[in-house]
């Protein structure tokens, strides 16, 4: 069945292409297995709550019958704005407009919520951009520039909120607008479109503009919410979308909630939110955390930006996923939230996860993949600007940058085929992690540490979970060895002047922030060959002798890198290229959205040649027991580069197969 959605029909109908529904909720109400929902151009302020559950060979579909052309928004207009003071005016707005959920006696916060200023999930909307909450009155009515922002120059248009009896006054400095003749709209729903129980999987979700909701902080033992989300469901479809202006989230594929660990350090405070990590995975497990009810979602070709917290954010809840060929941008700009769960694309537990061809940047981070990333595969990606501007501060509670951070995990992950140009390219606070064929103008960071706490001088690891291959069940536990990595066939060249390494504390835990590119930072590492003659193996076990070992660092293999500018290469190194005479540089050009490189790195690659890789050669990540290998168990052969082109029977280092490739299209 068909069924037939418009906001400009003059009355509310039956949804038949003849008398369509007013609202999408109401097709969301009665549409079943197979059924096609069709949305006429317009705006829908609703919340869309779907009942029911598609089947994987009937899905049920929203379409937006002109792409882009239905916009579901969070959001209500507001044109009862009366001057108050200077630049700033007042409206108030009746509480039942809100139901159970106002966003402006809702704050925002939680576990791993760092941010010293509580502000609210609500906001206040100019022409399509979100104003910057302030603290008190007085704030507002100054306008001064908020430091911290990555755009100061708009951070002056300013909000506060207060109550009034059964009304919410909210104060606004529009520096010198007119609220009344501008587009000023305000946060009203917490979702947009997302069911309120789990298990309502096989959606497709196509073509919409989704935007300006009171998303609340999502966490990782919490309640996940977004925007948009399958909430705790498998094989949903979201593609073609664009997502903007979410307070948090604007796609969650995370975690349901749990009444018995929902935020339990904030509200309890007597056991460490890692600690209920640990047990979000076990409870998970209890509440149908399978490959067979869970996950494998694909959010393809999207658009999402300006949003504060995530791009996309998942725990869990999105393993087996596909992330493609999205463009994701202005993530966290406002720097005022501040937390460790920001990123343009937040995960814990993506196993088994494919992150492909998709475009971040001007975002505090990239990619980050947090716990778990187990089978997790990051290719084909281009990444830049993923750092805090020049003289801009990163703001209290905020996160240090890079393209991508994997945390905490015992791998297998793989980073292979990407173009990673911000100042550090892979905090790498973990083991178990390949890199093949990328361009790296960054450093890795976080080698060896940024993995346990140091609580009054005694060493507290944490310990993370592992599973079995391609599976969520758990298979053991372990604290991080750090190790394990290999990196062969990239291009590293030292783009920004580089510092002693430093120590420094993010999220409570001590990482080494290394400024210089390339992998003499892994030169204190075994070779496997090293390692594996402490076990003696030819000898009786001896528990006690080998005890030391079970706890030492684990091998690394470095092989068929280039590197330019200074960048350092691993002492243990055989086969490689160090160019210490020329200069090289890597521009990104943009015209009319597109993009491609300009460099001169090709002209000094010479004849130098690397042989080709496979997950033979990458071998299995030591603690899951896992081979680097593709979500079915079939082989990996790194035989096409960045824009899928074929390499031979040898090949250069870095993500193109050809020197000319670089200058087209990326």
């Amino acid at each position: 069945m068909v069924i037939y959605v418009n906001a400009a029909t003059e009355r509310d109908g039956n949804g038949s292409r003849e008398m369509p529904f007013k609202h999408i909720h109401s097709a969301a109400q009665i549409a079943r297995a197979g059924d096609e929902v069709i949305v006429a151009p317009g705006i829908y302020r609703e919340y869309v709550d779907p009942k029911f559950a598609g089947r994987e060979d009937a899905r049920i579909i929203y379409r937006s019958e002109k792409p882009l052309g239905a916009v579901i928004t969070g959001a209500e207009e507001v044109k009862s704005w009366e001057k108050y003071q200077d630049n700033v005016w007042v409206c108030r707005v009746k509480n039942g407009v809100f139901g159970s959920y106002n966003p402006y006696t809702t704050f925002i916060g939680g576990d791993w919520y760092f941010a010293p200023v509580v502000r609210h999930t609500g906001a206040v909307y100019l022409n399509g951009r979100q104003l910057y909450e302030a603290e008190t009155l007085e704030e507002c009515i100054k306008g001064e520039v908020y430091a911290p922002s990555w755009e100061p120059e708009y951070s002056v248009y300013k909000w506060y909120t207060e109550q009034d009896g059964d009304e919410t006054v909210i104060y606004a400095n529009f520096q010198g607008k007119n609220p009344n003749e501008e587009n000023v709209e305000i946060n009203v729903r917490r979702n947009c479109f997302m069911p309120s129980k789990t298990g309502v999987g096989y959606i497709t979700f196509s073509g919409f503009c989704v935007n300006k909701a009171a998303t609340t902080w999502a966490p990782p033992a919490a309640y996940q919410d977004g925007m948009i989300g399958p909430h705790w469901s498998k094989g949903w479809i979201i593609e073609d979308c664009e997502i903007s202006n979410s307070k948090c989230c604007g796609i969650s594929l995370g975690k349901y909630y749990d009444p018995d660990n929902d935020h339990y350090f904030t509200n309890k405070h007597v056991k460490s939110p890692t600690q209920m990590e640990r047990d979000a995975v076990c409870r998970g497990q209890y509440h149908g955390w399978l490959k067979e009810k869970v996950g494998s979602h694909i959010v393809r070709r999207c658009h999402i930006h300006h949003c504060e917290q995530a791009g996309i954010v998942g725990r869990m809840g999105c393993v087996f996923s596909i992330i493609e060929d999205n463009h994701i941008h202005n993530i966290n700009n406002m720097q005022q939230l501040g937390g460790a769960e920001i990123a343009g694309i937040k995960f814990h537990a993506a196993i088994d996860v494919i992150f492909r061809r998709n475009h971040i940047h001007h975002s505090t981070m990239g990619i980050w993949c947090d716990w778990q990333a187990q089978g997790t595969r990051i290719t084909g990606n281009l990444l830049h600007d993923n750092y805090t501007p020049d003289n801009t501060p990163l703001a209290e509670g905020c996160m240090m940058c890079q393209d991508i951070f994997i945390e905490v995990g015992h791998g297998p992950t793989l980073i292979d085929n990407n173009i990673m140009l911000s100042k550090a390219a892979v905090r790498i606070a973990t083991q178990g992690v390949a890199c093949v064929h990328n361009l790296i103008l960054g450093a890795f960071t976080a080698v060896g540490g940024g993995t346990d706490m140091l609580v009054k001088g005694v060493n507290q690891p944490r310990y993370t979970p592992y599973h079995i291959p391609h599976r969520t069940e758990v298979a053991g536990f372990m604290s991080i060895l750090h190790g394990d990595n290999r990196i062969y066939n990239n291009i590293f060249i030292q783009n920004w002047p580089a510092k002693d390494a430093e120590a420094k504390e993010d999220m409570g835990f001590t990482m080494a922030d290394n400024q210089v590119a390339g992998t003499a930072v892994f030169d204190e590492y075994p070779s496997y060959e090293e390692w594996i003659s402490w076990f003696e193996m030819e000898k009786p076990a001896d528990m006690k002798k080998l005890e030391e070992y079970h706890f030492a660092h684990l091998p690394v293999w470095v092989n068929g890198n280039a590197y330019f500018n200074g960048a350092k290469a691993c002492k243990k190194e055989a086969a490689k290229l160090v160019d210490e005479k020329n200069s090289v540089y890597v521009e990104l050009m943009e015209e009319d959205g597109k993009y491609s490189l300009k460099t001169n790195v090709y002209e000094f690659l010479e004849d130098f040649s690397c042989g080709i890789i496979n997950s033979d050669i990458l071998g299995y990540a030591f603690e899951p027991e896992e081979r680097y290998e593709n979500p079915d168990g079939s082989a990996i052969i790194f035989d096409s580069d960045y824009l899928g082109e074929h390499r031979g029977i040898s090949c250069m280092p870095g993500p193109f197969a050809c020197a000319g490739a670089a200058g087209k299209q990326l």
